[in-house]
């Protein structure tokens, strides 16, 4: 029984009882053991009991935001992958999932192949990884994909420790909006860059929480570079 240890557990948390089986049922066929929640109050609760290895929400539920729950569980503290099923794919909500702490987003209407290659790259296993990237008084630990700043801890969603794997894997040398992109989101992002300064944003706030020196640099009109002022 020591494998089933290592089968990662999906929770997926959808008010629509058909996709919710029809997503449960293409994990599962992938090698995922699932479980699934059709409200807010039992997703919560499933991930405090079971500590699922990533969390799918739908951004529609019945008697609570999507949005919200994910609040919800980062508030509580949990830290593993969340990513939310969305029916609009505007700049505003991209905005509003990584405000609610979400990882990525998935499109409906749901496609299988498409869902499972997006949790497939969230799940890749980093065992064995002790590997650190350092800069400055700033370090990214690539096996916990936390970064520690003066010995103060920082916790990141995926999305903001891939861009800051990839800026401090490419320290002093600037790199467009466009390498980011491909780099970062280059599955479906189709060119379009405003999402990057959002995402610099908040890693700048949180790198920068007790007033250190601003280490991510904006190059304007070409991107960013990770250098010292």
């Amino acid at each position: 029984m020591e494998g089933l240890d290592t089968i990662p557990r999906v929770l997926v948390i959808e008010a629509d009882e058909l996709l919710a089986q029809s997503v449960s049922t293409d994990l599962r066929e992938s090698g995922y053991e699932t479980c699934v929640a059709y409200d807010a109050t039992e997703g919560l609760k499933q991930v405090q009991v079971l500590q699922p290895a990533l969390v799918v929400i739908d951004r529609m539920l019945s008697g609570e935001s999507g949005l919200s729950l994910c609040s919800d569980l980062r508030a509580s503290g949990a830290r593993m992958p969340v990513l939310l099923l969305m029916a609009k794919d505007s700049l505003e909500d991209r905005v509003a999932c990584m405000q609610a702490g979400a990882d990525d987003y998935f499109l409906k209407p749901y496609r299988s192949e498409d869902f499972l290659k997006l949790v497939r790259l969230y799940l890749q296993s980093d065992q064995g990884n002790s590997e650190q990237l350092r800069f400055g008084d700033l370090t990214l630990d690539l096996a916990t994909r936390r970064a520690i700043r003066n010995d103060r801890p920082i916790d990141l969603t995926m999305k903001e420790f891939e861009l800051l794997k990839y800026l401090m894997e490419h320290p002093r040398e600037v790199l467009t909006r466009e390498q980011i992109l491909e780099n970062v989101w280059g599955y479906d992002f189709m060119g379009e860059s405003n999402v990057i300064e959002v995402y610099i944003r908040y890693l700048r706030l949180k790198i920068e929480d007790e007033g250190e020196k601003r280490l991510i640099q904006t190059v304007r009109g070409v991107g960013y570079v990770l250098r010292e002022a």
